[in-house]
C-alpha cells in the first residue's frame, strides 16, 4: 500500500534575507523573490507548505524596466466605493510617489493566488531607500544575479 508523504516544517527557522534592487531589473528582480518567499530554493520544498523566507528590498527607487515600459506601463486601482470608477497611473508618476508598490505588485501577482500567498506576500518587505528596520533579525544577502 502506498502511502503520500507530507513533509512537517518547523515554521520558526524562517531565514531573512536582504536584495538591493539598485540597477536590477523589475521582472528578474520580482522573479527571484518570488522563489525566495515561496520557499523553492530548499531542499524541503513541498507546494502547500509555506517554507518561504522573509525578504527585504532596499533601494526600490532605482529599480529599472527595459524598453517603452517607463511611458507605457499603467497601474489601475478600483474603488470599491463607486462601482465603475478606476484609477490609472502611469509607471513614471507612480515611481515618483510610491516606488515600493511597484515592486510589491510585481512580486504578489508571481505567489500562488489564495491563503498561501497572501501569507507569503506578508514576508515581503520594500523600502525606497537603503535603511530598514530590520537589523536585529541580523538579514543574509541574497545576491541573485548579475545584470
Amino acid at each position: 500500500m502506498n502511502n503520500t508523504y507530507i513533509p512537517s516544517y518547523n515554521y520558526n527557522n524562517r531565514n531573512w534575507y536582504i536584495i538591493d534592487g539598485r540597477k536590477k531589473r523589475l521582472g528578474r528582480l520580482a522573479a527571484e523573490i518570488a522563489t525566495a518567499l515561496i520557499g523553492k530554493h530548499k531542499l524541503d520544498y513541498y507546494p502547500s507548505i509555506d517554507t518561504g523566507d522573509y525578504v527585504i528590498v532596499i533601494n526600490a527607487k532605482e529599480i529599472e524596466v527595459t524598453g517603452l515600459k517607463e511611458k507605457q506601463k499603467i497601474y489601475f486601482s478600483h474603488r470599491t466605493s463607486r462601482p465603475g470608477h478606476s484609477k490609472s497611473e502611469s509607471f513614471n508618476t507612480l515611481m515618483d510617489r510610491i516606488p515600493e508598490r511597484i515592486l510589491e505588485k510585481g512580486v504578489k501577482r508571481m505567489l500562488p493566488k489564495g491563503v498561501l500567498g497572501r501569507a507569503q506576500a506578508k514576508r515581503l518587505k520594500v523600502y525606497s531607500d537603503s535603511t530598514h528596520p530590520h537589523q536585529s533579525q541580523k538579514p543574509k544577502l541574497f545576491d541573485i544575479y548579475t545584470k
